[in-house]
């Protein structure tokens, strides 16, 4: 997670930080073709700043139990710890490509639920959801220790 931490996460902050600096000129010359242009690029290294910040939020060297609130809203929504890290695993390892699983909450249903994004999108802007619990399977998070094997990855996390 060192590497993933200094080398990934990093690169994402850099990106994010450079195209910035390219926005706020862009702004400043009322140069609104390439604010567009910028577009994907933000979104991209921005949302692999919010998931990586968030991903090293959720890690915890024992294992971590969910707080009593979110035990009680999980056993709500999904009847059990376990169903909901079926679930979870599940969809997670679905995912085509490079992406993560999140569970997050719905402000309007009041419930927690399952969700995918594909590469780095944020869970929140894309859904409306917000991130409690997020899994990168991008195969850089998992391919030094669990090669091509993502399930056993998405089983532990």
């Amino acid at each position: 997670m060192q590497l993933h931490h200094q080398k990934h996460h990093a690169t994402y902050v850099n990106n994010l930080n450079t195209l910035e600096e390219k926005l706020a000129e862009a702004v400043s010359k009322g140069n609104v073709k390439e604010q567009i242009t910028l577009g994907p690029g933000l979104r991209f290294n921005g949302g692999g700043h919010i998931n990586h910040a968030i991903f090293w939020t959720n890690l915890a060297k024992d294992g971590g139990e969910p707080s009593a609130e979110l035990m009680a809203a999980i056993k709500k929504d999904f009847g059990s710890l376990e169903k909901m890290q079926e679930t979870m695993s599940a969809s997670t390892v679905a995912v085509q490509g490079s992406g993560w699983g999140w569970l997050g909450y719905c402000p309007k249903s009041k419930s927690l639920r399952i969700a995918t994004c594909p590469n780095q999108d944020p869970l929140e802007p894309t859904t409306g959801l917000v991130p409690l619990f997020g899994i990168d399977v991008w195969e850089h998070a998992y391919y030094l220790q669990y090669k091509n094997v993502r399930p056993d990855y998405v089983k532990v996390n």
